[in-house]
C-alpha cells in the first residue's frame, strides 16, 4: 500500500486564495447602517425612556463583548495546545479582537454616564454589611475598568504578535488606514525561522497569562456587571456559567464566519469537511457543558432552598419572564444538543448554520434575563421591544464594522503557519536565541 504525501500549498497560492477578493462595499455599508440605527435608537431612547435605553445598551454590551473576548481566548488556546487543525481558519476568529478597544470605550460610557440607570448599587443599599465594601462605587468602577482593560490589552497584544508574523512575510497589501501599522510590524522583522520561533515562544507566555486574566477577569466582570444587577443574589458558579456562555457564542459565530468566508473566497481546497466536523463537535460539546453548568447552578439553589438564592431563579420562572426563560433554554441547549448530535448534522452546513444561529439568539435572551428581571422585578408585561432590538442591531453593526476593518487590513490567513518550511518545528520548543531544542521539562 503506497503512501501519498500531502501537498503543501505555496505561499503565493495561500495569498491568492485568502486575499484575492475585497469584501463587498455593500456589506460594509450595511454594517454602518445597522450601527447608525442603533445609535439613533439609543439617543431617542434617552429622551423617551432612558432606563430602558441604558439597560438595553448594557445587555448588548455584555452579549457582544463577552463573545469577542472569548473568541480571542479560543485563539490563545490554539497556541497553548499547539493545535494544527485550526490553522486554515483561525485568522477569521482573530478578527474578534478589533471590537475590544471599542468595547472598552463603550464600557467607560456606561459606568460613568449611564450607571444611575443601569446599576442598582447607585441608589440601593446592599442588604448585608459585607457587600457595602464590595459594591462601593469607586472600588467597583476601578475593578471593572482594570479587569476589562487588562483583558483588552493582552488580547490586542496577542493578536498583534500573530498578525505581525504574517505581515512580515507577505507583500504590502490591505486597507490604507493600516499601512502605518503594517510598516511598524515589518520594522525589525528578521530571519523567518527565528521570527517564527521567537513569536511562538512569546505567544506561549502571553496565551497562559491571557487565560488567567480571562478566567479571573470575566468572573469579576460577571459578578459586577451581571450578577450584581441583584444585590441580594450570589452564586460562586456564576462567573463560570457566564464566560462559558460567551465561549459557546464565540464558537457558534466562528462556525458561521468560516462558512461565509469559505463560500466567498472559494476556500474549498483549504477548509474541508473535517474542519466543519471539528467546529460542530466543539459547538456540541460546549452546548452540553453550558447545559451542565446551568443545571448544576439551578440544582444547588433548588436543593439548598435559601431565600437569598431561590428568589433569583423563581423570578425568571414566573410571568412575564418565564416565556423567555423557557425559550432561552430550548434555544441554547435542547435544540443544538439534539440537533448537532449526529456527524451528518455537523458537516452539513445548512444544519450547522441553523443550530449555531439558534444558539446565538438564545444566548442573547440569556444575557437579557441576567439583567432585566433583576431590575424590573415582577413586571406587569415583558419590557422587550424597539429599544432592545434597535440597540442590539447597533452593536451588531459596530462589531461588523470593526471586524471587516481588521479583515481588510491584514492577511486573512496564518500564512507562516500554513506555508513556512519551519512551521512544524514549533511543536518542539527551542531557545529563540540559540535555536537549540529545549529539554522536555522546559
Amino acid at each position: 500500500m503506497s503512501l501519498h504525501p500531502v501537498r503543501t500549498p505555496t505561499r503565493d497560492e495561500i495569498i491568492r486564495a485568502y486575499d484575492s477578493k475585497a469584501t463587498p462595499a455593500s456589506l460594509g455599508m450595511a454594517m454602518l447602517a445597522l450601527a447608525a440605527i442603533g445609535i439613533v435608537t439609543f439617543i431617542a431612547g434617552l429622551f423617551v425612556d432612558p432606563d430602558r435605553a441604558w439597560r438595553a445598551y448594557h445587555v448588548s454590551w455584555l452579549f457582544v463583548t463577552s463573545l469577542s473576548s472569548a473568541g480571542v481566548m479560543f485563539v490563545a488556546v490554539q497556541r497553548i495546545t499547539t493545535a494544527r487543525w485550526s490553522r486554515p481558519l483561525i485568522r477569521f476568529e482573530e478578527g474578534y479582537v478589533a471590537f475590544l478597544p471599542v468595547a472598552f470605550v463603550l464600557l467607560l460610557i456606561s459606568v460613568f454616564l449611564g450607571k444611575h440607570h443601569i446599576f442598582p448599587w447607585t441608589h440601593e443599599a446592599p442588604p448585608v454589611s459585607e457587600k457595602v465594601t464590595y459594591f462601593n462605587e469607586t472600588f467597583l468602577t476601578a475593578r471593572v475598568i482594570i479587569a476589562f482593560g487588562v483583558i483588552t490589552f493582552l488580547s490586542v497584544w496577542y493578536i498583534y504578535t500573530s498578525v505581525r508574523l504574517d505581515v512580515g512575510l507577505v507583500p504590502e497589501a490591505g486597507a490604507k488606514w493600516a499601512a502605518g501599522l503594517r510598516a511598524r510590524m515589518r520594522n525589525g522583522f528578521g530571519d523567518e525561522r527565528r521570527e517564527l520561533h521567537s513569536t511562538h515562544s512569546l505567544q506561549g507566555k502571553l496565551a497562559v497569562i491571557l487565560a488567567m486574566a480571562f478566567g479571573y477577569g470575566w468572573s469579576f466582570l460577571a459578578f459586577d456587571l451581571s450578577m450584581g444587577m441583584s444585590l441580594h443574589f450570589q452564586s460562586t458558579l456564576y462567573g463560570w456559567w457566564f464566560f462559558m456562555g460567551a465561549w459557546l457564542c464565540a464558537l457558534t459565530l466562528l462556525s458561521l464566519l468560516v462558512m461565509s468566508w469559505r463560500r466567498f473566497l472559494g476556500l474549498e481546497e483549504y477548509i474541508k469537511e473535517n474542519h466543519f466536523h471539528d467546529l460542530g463537535k466543539l459547538c456540541f460539546a460546549f452546548t452540553a457543558f453550558w447545559g451542565y453548568l446551568t443545571f448544576s447552578q439551578f440544582l444547588v439553589i433548588w436543593y439548598g432552598n435559601l431565600g437569598e438564592e431561590t428568589h433569583w431563579p423563581r423570578l425568571r420562572l414566573i410571568a412575564p419572564w418565564v416565556q423567555f426563560s423557557v425559550s432561552a433554554v430550548m434555544l441554547v441547549f435542547f435544540a443544538p444538543f439534539f440537533g448537532l448530535i449526529s456527524r451528518a448534522a455537523k458537516v452539513y452546513r445548512p444544519t450547522l448554520a441553523l443550530f449555531t444561529v439558534i444558539s446565538l439568539v438564545g444566548m442573547y435572551l440569556v444575557r437579557y434575563l441576567e439583567v432585566y428581571p433583576s431590575l424590573y422585578g415582577e413586571a406587569p408585561s415583558l419590557p422587550f421591544g424597539i429599544w432592545e432590538i434597535g440597540i442590539l442591531l447597533g452593536y451588531v453593526g459596530i462589531w461588523g464594522t470593526c471586524y471587516l476593518a481588521f479583515m481588510n487590513a491584514f492577511p486573512r490567513a496564518r500564512v507562516a503557519m500554513l506555508t513556512s518550511p519551519y512551521r512544524d518545528e514549533v511543536q518542539i520548543p527551542v531557545n529563540p536565541e540559540t535555536m537549540e531544542p529545549l529539554p522536555a521539562h522546559e
